[in-house]
């Protein structure tokens, strides 16, 4: 019998932490800068004290007033990705299905992920690099802006919610998790506890995949 796993379904990915194993997009970029310790306590306000995300965006643009297009493509290949992508999307998609990533990232680095396959990536909208412009705070992606483009996903795609299959790993995902009745933890936080379908540990999307698969059998 021919699964359903990709067939007819939407898969949407988070990036940081789920793509990017123990990282983040942030994390990786300033890596490059020499500035790990400045973006690992805006990463602890965001996730111990209540920084807002455009805040945390208005910040990180203050940091990364320097940033070259090179760093970035340096910040992006030079991640920790989870092994088999590609692979994994390539199937989805011979499987007649779609993927997608949705993150609070920056857009110029989640866009980078369509040249791997994705059929959309939708991430905070940023000024371009090297940065000229100020952070516009309202283009700077929520946990509720997930559910709203997930929804305008499915409008474009002809999928309706309740064949979606998401991908995540803490807080950012909850909202989604609570709208998306095939869910998959990765390497997740506790902020995911009892909300996700599917609980993986490790360094391969192939092996995540192979849970949403098997149970679509």
């Amino acid at each position: 019998m021919t699964t359903l796993s990709g067939s007819r379904r939407l898969h949407l990915f988070d990036l940081d932490g789920t793509l990017i194993r123990g990282s983040a997009a942030a994390v990786e970029i300033s890596r490059q800068l020499g500035l790990s310790k400045e973006i690992a306590e805006l990463e602890q306000g965001f996730l111990l004290h209540g920084l807002t995300p455009d805040e945390f965006a208005v910040r990180a643009r203050a940091l990364w007033s320097e940033l070259t297009p090179e760093q970035v493509t340096a910040a992006f290949e030079e991640a920790p990705w989870l092994a088999g992508i590609q692979e994994v999307w390539a199937r989805i998609r011979a499987e007649g299905g779609h993927c997608a990533v949705i993150s609070l990232s920056p857009d110029f680095f989640v866009e980078r992920l369509l040249a791997w396959g994705a059929d959309a990536a939708h991430g905070s909208r940023w000024p371009s690099v090297p940065f000229t412009e100020p952070i516009h705070r309202p283009g700077i992606l929520d946990a509720s802006a997930k559910v709203r483009i997930a929804k305008e996903l499915c409008a474009r795609f002809g999928v309706p919610l309740d064949a979606c299959v998401a991908y995540g790993d803490s807080m950012s995902d909850a909202e989604l998790f609570a709208v998306v009745p095939e869910t998959v933890a990765v390497n997740a936080d506790h902020h995911l506890a009892g909300l996700a379908r599917h609980s993986y540990t490790g360094a391969d999307l192939r092996e995540a995949y192979a849970l949403v698969r098997k149970s679509a059998a």
